[in-house]
């Protein structure tokens, strides 16, 4: 008798535990997904007043629902569809060729830094770091790529300066670090040279790493614009983002003109072709994200621990 009550007040403490967590989960999990829609509201604010009328949106404010649907921005933007598409072209080309010789680079400078038998580790690795902290400004900076490198309204002034990045080739050195080394004695043994055991063996160990920085690489190549501020005057080579700084510009500019009397162009759709802009410029970014987002997790849950 005292068996069977002592088994079932541990059945009982069990069936409490099992519910206790079924409910922990259940909160965690309803917690993560308010949280994951208030994130998604504000982009679902911006897809919405793309699409609504631009005085309706000034009287009524955003909603998540236009209040007057309106397509006008995305009419404004695309009015010449060829240099949109031109500079998506240009866009992706510079995204797409920039990110693989960037991972490239990097993920080779980082292996060298990461073998211990590597005579100049210490002195290479310091003159990496050195540059995150200090930086030549961006007067030399400018000098450098027009008098020396003359490579201003080329594709070259897109790619080099996110070509290399110190703080991606220190992520990367630290997972190579955590290889482990008697995997790569092994194949040493066998008769691999160091490029075979790179392209082999590290670079797929490593491919979490990798994926997390080549988002990251992919990202601001994506999103920069202030590079071809500095060095893109030929209109064919527009990227996107540069692109649409433009047409915001010019339609700021055009409707304070109206707004003074200078000219008469009727109301142009500041505000929501601003949303337009922003769907256009982060959809694809946010693409990449899905395709990505398990090795990016993956890749920053593995750095934690080093």
């Amino acid at each position: 008798m005292a068996t069977y009550t002592v088994k079932l007040r541990q059945q009982r403490q069990l069936d409490r535990d099992r519910l206790l967590s079924i409910l922990g989960r259940f909160s965690v999990h309803l917690a993560l997904m308010f949280f994951g829609l208030s994130c998604l509201v504000p982009l679902l604010l911006i897809l919405s007043a793309s699409f609504t009328d631009e005085v309706a949106l000034t009287r009524n404010g955003y909603s998540l629902i236009p209040s007057e649907f309106s397509t006008e921005a995305y009419q404004a933007i695309f009015r010449n569809p060829t240099v949109i598409l031109r500079a998506y072209g240009v866009t992706l080309f510079t995204t797409i060729v920039g990110t693989l010789t960037s991972l490239t680079l990097m993920s080779l400078l980082a292996y060298v830094l990461s073998r211990p038998e590597f005579v100049l580790r210490k002195p290479l690795s310091f003159f990496v770091f050195f540059t995150m902290l200090f930086s030549g400004g961006l007067v030399p900076f400018y000098i450098l790529m027009t008098q020396y490198l003359r490579v201003q309204d080329t594709f070259f002034a897109l790619l080099l300066p996110n070509l290399v990045s110190a703080f991606y080739v220190l992520i990367l050195r630290t997972y190579f670090v955590a290889l482990p080394s008697e995997l790569l004695d092994a194949a040493r043994v066998d008769g691999a040279s160091e490029l075979r055991i790179f392209i082999s063996i590290a670079v797929p160990l490593a491919r979490p790493a990798l994926a997390t920085v080549g988002l990251f690489v992919a990202l601001n190549y994506w999103n920069d614009w202030s590079t071809s501020l500095y060095f893109i005057r030929d209109p064919d080579l527009y990227p996107l983002q540069y692109l649409l700084y433009i047409i915001r510009s010019n339609a700021e500019a055009m409707q304070l003109q109206s707004a003074v009397g200078t000219i008469s162009t009727g109301q142009m759709p500041t505000q929501t072709a601003r949303m337009a802009m922003a769907v256009l410029a982060t959809g694809p970014g946010a693409v990449f994200f899905l395709f990505f987002q398990r090795y990016l997790i993956r890749g920053v849950t593995l750095g934690a621990f080093k």
